[in-house]
């Protein structure tokens, strides 16, 4: 994590790699966004929406993990923030879908394209 990484609550760790000029999302409004995700353990990338259609989603209303609730509410349209994610604030124990081991740390860059 870059040197300017915040350690916020349940072991979510945030740094801005670009600081947006534009709105800042409200519980329940859309957000758009471009995301890579990477496993914290070996590295393995595992999933991205850039280059393909950017993931949509109502914030704070159970949608995406709540790693990403609470690091994405904070952010400005146009910034791009790395995110890690501990398992509580993740998938936990279960994992998901073969792709995600239990108990696993996940690294994500996202970049906030827009709120409505």
């Amino acid at each position: 994590m870059p040197a300017n990484t915040q350690s916020l609550s349940y072991g979510l760790r945030i740094a801005d790699l670009t600081v947006g000029t534009g709105a800042t999302p409200t519980a329940g409004q859309t957000c758009t966004v471009h995301y890579t995700g990477w496993l914290k353990e070996n590295g393995k990338q595992f999933e991205t929406s850039v280059g393909k259609t950017p993931y949509s989603f109502q914030i704070s209303r159970g949608g995406v993990i709540r790693g990403w609730d609470e690091g994405i509410i904070t952010m400005k349209v146009g910034g791009k923030r790395k995110l890690e994610i501990p398992p509580l604030l993740a998938y936990g124990e279960s994992g998901a879908n073969g792709v995600i081991p239990s108990n696993a740390t996940l690294i994500f860059d996202i970049e906030l394209l827009s709120v409505k």
